[in-house]
């Protein structure tokens, strides 16, 4: 039986196909148009999972939708009349698209893809709880949902068992820890729906001092970990902003511009909203844990991307062990909404297995043959060098050893926002140099942003402070101490980023201002071919890490194909670029001209 899954006209449209419960292939539409969160209808990403799998529209049983479209209309519709006349800028602008696609879903499904039969339309927090729990390793595990807003709800929590989830409590919109996060990264300059990340990299370098200002001001925090947002400080429920002139004289200045100069202050304002989630994360846990008993925790919504907050709840000792859904946001919806068809509606018997996730490592993208890429860098006249695969692993680790920056595309393409070793940039986590190399001359983005490590999975706890894998780059843990290099005094008082020159471990690279880390490790069944890079790297020289960032520049989607693995290479000032078993070199590369700017094209996020 075959499960289309869609998500769609929010932000991060996706694609998931699972055929007799098997989680065949997944893909998010901005990896095909090229538009970073593209929200439009995937029609790209279908086609896609539609011809990984070999069959046409005419194959599919069941396509399910992630949301509610009618049900989100309601909340639209209310929110307005309630603040009327007060949003109906944004009511204009808003409804015309409701009113011609998003609400008649069916029939747009049928004129996209030529599909006439059932469409399925769980809820979006449903599809959230869904592609946590289903996709996990647990046969029963509590589940906890949290994110900007679906229909009405913004954060859940209940029960999976076995092929059932069940829903036991909510909170509604307006009040979601999601929006919260997102009113301080609009303030602090960031773009909301893509920028809250940079929040949570900016935190370390501040000071809590906002956080009494949260919790007396902005939200009620109750011991269970529900609250209530004072609307009174907000514009997102009518407004084209996220905050209004009342929260900008509580902080005591308008918001920062796009781009404009970082002071303390955000820094602060980062660490505070920071600190505020890490609380609600974790007094949600504790109750969750009460109300329900349950040994295990799976999470998903956009807000359980906060890898921070993860780790501080892992790290409370709540829950035996917890997984996070790797798509975790809107895109992940699509594969909830196909897993909630197979096992919540059709009723099909799910067995696991002792931790081992159904997620297939997220590697559920395109991929692309030695083949393909030999013809598409002859017909190119692209110079090379073929190193035969055992051989690769060594050449390459040489190459990280000497300070190159490197591209490494293999394998298939990661679902999700993260680049797990098949689409990454990688490097020297022990150099002192890496982190700002690859920030200013290959990513161009902010010099603040910390990188990622990819460590062994079987040598994760001799690096960090954790005891357990983190496959999906989406927990948080600390350097291990005596890895660790204390700062002076002097070093302290520096101002906030100032401190990144500064060596605080013995693999610098990845080691935040707090000593923190964004861990990924790598399996060997999961991931063999990125298994063996860094096992020989670690074999050479002695260390079992390497730096792991996504393979694109600011504001890209992630690259999907040999082509455009190959002009990001050129754009950017990489060393050398490794597709499949074919070596780049970059002083080798003819001189690579564009008939526009990328710069243009690709805005910071």
């Amino acid at each position: 039986m075959n499960i289309l899954g869609i998500s769609a006209f929010y932000h991060d449209s996706a694609a998931a196909l699972i055929v007799d419960g098997n989680i065949i292939a997944a893909a998010q539409e901005e990896r095909f148009t090229r538009k970073k969160h593209d929200h439009r209808f995937p029609v790209n990403a279908v086609n896609y999972v539609l011809g990984e799998a070999g069959i046409t529209s005419d194959k599919i049983d069941y396509v399910a939708f992630y949301d509610k479209p009618f049900l989100k209309f309601e909340r639209l519709l209310e929110s307005y009349l309630a603040y009327a006349p007060i949003g109906i800028q944004s009511f204009i602008k808003a409804m015309p698209l409701w009113i011609k696609e998003k609400l008649w879903m069916k029939e747009l499904i049928k004129n996209e893809i030529g599909f006439e039969g059932r469409v399925l339309f769980p809820e979006h927090h449903e599809s959230h709880a869904a592609s946590a729990f289903f996709a996990s390793p647990f046969s029963e595990a509590a589940f906890l949902t949290i994110d900007g807003v679906g229909e009405w709800t913004t954060t859940s929590y209940g029960i999976g068992k076995n092929n059932k989830i069940e829903l036991l409590a909510d909170i509604k919109f307006p009040h979601s820890i999601g929006l919260l996060y997102s009113a301080f990264t609009y303030y602090t300059g960031f773009k909301v729906n893509s920028g809250e990340y940079k929040v949570m990299g900016l935190a370390p370098y501040g000071e809590s001092k906002y956080v009494d200002i949260i919790l007396n001001e902005l939200m009620d925090l109750k011991e269970d970990g529900s609250f209530k947002l004072n609307m009174k400080y907000f514009n997102y429920a009518s407004g084209l902003t996220m905050t209004n002139d009342k929260f900008h004289k509580l902080f005591g200045r308008e918001p920062r511009q796009p781009e404009g100069k970082l002071t303390q202050m955000d820094m602060d304002l980062a660490r505070s909203v920071q600190d505020v989630t890490d609380a609600v994360m974790i007094r949600l846990a504790r109750h969750i844990k009460k109300e329900t008993g349950m040994k295990y925790l799976v999470l998903a919504g956009g807000v359980a991307l906060n890898c921070v907050a993860n780790g501080k709840v892992l790290r409370e000792n709540i829950f035996d062990d917890i997984w996070i859904q790797p798509a975790a946001g809107d895109a992940g919806g699509a594969l909830g909404a196909a897993l909630f068809t197979w096992y919540q509606y059709l009723d099909n018997e799910r067995k696991t297995f002792a931790n081992i996730d159904f997620q297939k490592g997220s590697y559920l993208g395109p991929e692309f043959s030695n083949e393909y890429i030999k013809e598409y860098l002859d017909k190119n006249k692209i110079p090379y060098r073929f190193i035969e695969a055992e051989n690769l692993p060594g050449y390459c680790a040489d190459l990280i050893a000497e300070e190159n920056v490197i591209g490494w595309f293999q394998g298939r393409m990661e679902f999700g926002p993260r680049a797990l070793g098949n689409r990454s940039i990688i490097g020297d986590a022990r150099s002192k140099k890496m982190q700002s190399i690859m920030n200013l001359k290959i990513k161009y983005r902010e010099s603040f942003r910390p990188f990622a490590p990819s460590v062994l999975e079987e040598k994760v706890s001799e690096y960090f402070e954790i005891d357990r894998p983190s496959p999906y780059m989406l927990l948080v843990a600390d350097v291990k101490k005596e890895r660790q290099k204390a700062m002076s005094d002097e070093e302290n008082n520096l101002f906030g980023i100032d401190k990144l020159n500064i060596v605080r471990s013995d693999i610098p690279a990845i080691t935040h201002i707090d000593y923190s880390a964004r861990i990924q490790t790598v399996n060997k069944d999961t991931n063999p071919v990125y298994h063996k890079l860094i096992s020989e790297f670690d074999k050479k020289y002695g260390c079992a890490v390497i730096i792991n960032t996504s393979f694109n520049v600011r504001g890209e989607p992630i690259v999907c194909t040999p082509e455009e693995a190959y002009t990001c290479f050129m754009r950017t000032e990489m060393d050398y670029l490794v597709l499949g078993n074919f070596v780049l070199n970059k002083k080798d590369q003819p001189k690579f001209e564009e008939d526009k700017n990328w710069r243009e094209e690709f805005g910071l996020d």
